[in-house]
């Protein structure tokens, strides 16, 4: 395949996934200002589900301002070989093969995040605040990305370097002995994020003695699950948004309740909402889901390693010679159709599970409170009741709550 061509089809891929999402987001966008479904009647009165429209049509012209922004900096950036540009640059003062891409990714990461700034500041401390949810102070913002530049520098600068060493060392194989070290680090991720990863942002602190930890033990004991892994976390010092989700494998897995969902809901809704996430333990999803997503980066891996050495591509982004970080970064254009496509499976295998997880709680607990809590939540969110089907289909990982409610109920 020709330079030109690559060059193509790099400007064709970018273009399709940017005005894809543009479409899906306008049909969401007209779809949510449909009348809540009579399965839903009660959750907004008309204040409410007004300030919920009104929300979710700010944050979608938001998400299509800051998409544009993006989608016209990277257009550039490839029609003009800036890429290709700041390989030439580097190579100047870092001749290094193993060196060099470190440099270049670690300047797009700076550049990318100094550009996405203040989109993040302005959606957290101007659209999330106005609607009531951003908690989060300028010093804990600001520490959020120090802590996430340290650990982007140590785990992704080590798993980026591991890789180069490999490229460079073994040849076309290096992908086998990649996927070895990036499975193993997924399996080190799984058993031990909430443990190392998760409290560098926030406290997890062990549920206390009361009624609510009493409800839960005896659903424990009905459903034999260790209850000594049962944690609230400070969800409240960034959002007023209530959550909880299972992690972990092993003696390692936890179930982990945002304070906000505890401060909002009874104790019905938070055991049934408990059994939820007991029921992704007891179906099997984590083990699935993490076996799932460690095949994908060995398929991902092993097409990467057709295109690694190629100078073709190289040109095609605007470099001189053949370069490992723009064959990446290419690679990262070019694989996108294929995980658009990858990710819609894994939304609907994701949406299948949480009906599974519904229905254990179902059974083992109780329907109403749980459907009750969703409501809630929903309403807590001031979700979009309504979601376009398409939209939907491509992008939830969780099915709506009309859909929710309907199977729960059925």
């Amino acid at each position: 395949m020709t330079e030109q061509t690559i060059f193509t089809i790099l400007l064709v891929i970018i273009t399709f996934d940017f005005a894809l999402e543009r479409i899906l987001n306008y049909l969401n966008r007209k779809s949510s200002k449909k009348p809540i479904p009579n399965e839903l009647e009660g959750i907004y009165d008309e204040v409410r589900y007004a300030k919920s429209q009104a929300y979710q049509a700010e944050v979608s012209r938001f998400g299509t301002f800051s998409a544009t922004f993006s989608f016209v900096i990277l257009i550039l950036a490839i029609y003009n070989g800036w890429f290709g540009m700041l390989d030439q640059w580097i190579r100047t003062f870092s001749p290094l093969s193993l060196v060099s891409p470190l440099i270049f990714f670690g300047i797009l990461f700076i550049v990318s995040d100094l550009i996405n700034a203040p989109f993040s500041i302005y959606r957290n401390f101007v659209i999330e605040a106005k609607y009531g949810f951003n908690k989060m102070t300028a010093k804990t913002f600001i520490l959020d990305k120090i802590k996430g530049y340290i650990l982007t520098i140590i785990i992704g600068g080590l798993l980026l370097g591991v890789l180069i060493y490999f490229v460079n060392a073994i040849g076309s194989d290096f992908w086998y002995y990649f996927w070895a070290v990036i499975t193993a680090f997924v399996l080190f991720a799984n058993f031990f994020y909430t443990s190392l990863i998760l409290p560098l942002f926030n406290k997890l602190t062990p549920m206390e003695d009361g009624e609510l930890k009493s409800s839960i033990q005896s659903y424990c004991d009905k459903v034999n699950f260790p209850l000594k892994n049962i944690f609230i976390m400070d969800g409240s010092k960034r959002s007023s948004k209530g959550n909880a989700f299972f992690s972990g494998l092993g003696k390692k897995k936890k179930v982990v309740l945002f304070d906000t969902l505890v401060e909002k809901h009874s104790i019905p809704e938070l055991t049934a909402v408990f059994a939820h996430e007991v029921g992704h333990y007891k179906k099997k999803h984590i083990l699935f889901t993490t076996i799932f997503s460690i095949g994908l980066m060995g398929f991902m891996l092993f097409l990467f390693s057709r295109m690694a050495y190629s100078a073709e591509v190289s040109w095609a982004m605007g470099g001189q010679t053949s370069a490992l970080h723009l064959n990446l970064m290419a690679f990262g254009i070019l694989y996108s159709p294929i995980s658009t496509i990858l990710g819609i499976i894994g939304n609907v295998i994701s949406r299948k599970n949480e009906y599974e997880a519904d229905a254990f709680a179902k059974e083992t607990y109780d329907a109403t409170p749980l459907i009750n809590g969703l409501k809630k939540m929903s309403a807590d969110h001031l979700s979009n009741l309504t979601p376009h089907p398409a939209f939907v289909f491509v992008h939830y990982s969780h099915p709506p709550l009309k859909e929710r409610v309907r199977a729960l109920e059925a």
